[in-house]
């Protein structure tokens, strides 16, 4: 009896990037040579020997068409590029965040004057702004304080943003969103 024990735990290697030469699965494939020329349909073995007399690979560009579209290029080259467009898209994107800024239906003007100039800074910077007004006990006979308040928000920003949600109650409070022109 030997003592061979299967390793469960072994890596298993990560599919990177498309499938290139003996690895592509189908049996005819089309062919666009290097310099972007359609061969048309080609079986697999051909277009693998047409890519080595070149000292290229056979990439699988497009593996769901029917047949699959394989190119003819240096696979090392496509990985980079495909890596760069990957770094090109994630350094061009943002992420877009909610500041808050909680605010009660008798807050004094410089108070008002202080989180109004905060969220000015916030919507500059390309964040959104929500704005919640609580109300605690008695002032929930005074809605039309906060709905003033909320206009009052409106009108100071609409110079450098617009209402992305119009003021509305959830429960005890008012809440409104605002976002970047």
């Amino acid at each position: 009896m030997s003592n061979f024990k299967p390793n469960y735990f072994q890596r298993r290697e990560k599919k990177y990037g498309p499938r290139a030469n003996e690895k592509i699965r189908a049996l005819d494939v089309q062919v666009i040579d290097s310099s972007g020329n359609n061969l048309g349909v080609l079986p697999l073995k051909k277009a693998i020997e047409t890519a080595k007399s070149e000292d290229l690979d056979l990439i699988e560009i497009s593996p769901n068409a029917n047949p699959p579209v394989c190119k003819i290029m240096d696979i090392g080259k496509y990985k980079y590029d495909l890596q760069k467009k990957a770094n090109l898209a994630k350094k061009k994107q943002r992420v877009v965040s909610i500041k808050e800024i909680k605010l009660r239906p008798g807050t004094e003007i410089h108070d008002y004057n202080f989180k109004l100039k905060n969220a000015r800074k916030f919507i500059s910077k390309g964040d959104k702004v929500k704005f919640t007004v609580k109300f605690k006990g008695r002032e929930m006979q005074h809605v039309e304080l906060g709905k003033n308040l909320m206009q009052r928000i409106v009108e100071d920003t609409k110079d450098i943003a617009k209402v992305e949600t119009h003021a509305k109650f959830e429960g005890r409070q008012m809440i409104m969103i605002i976002q970047p022109n």
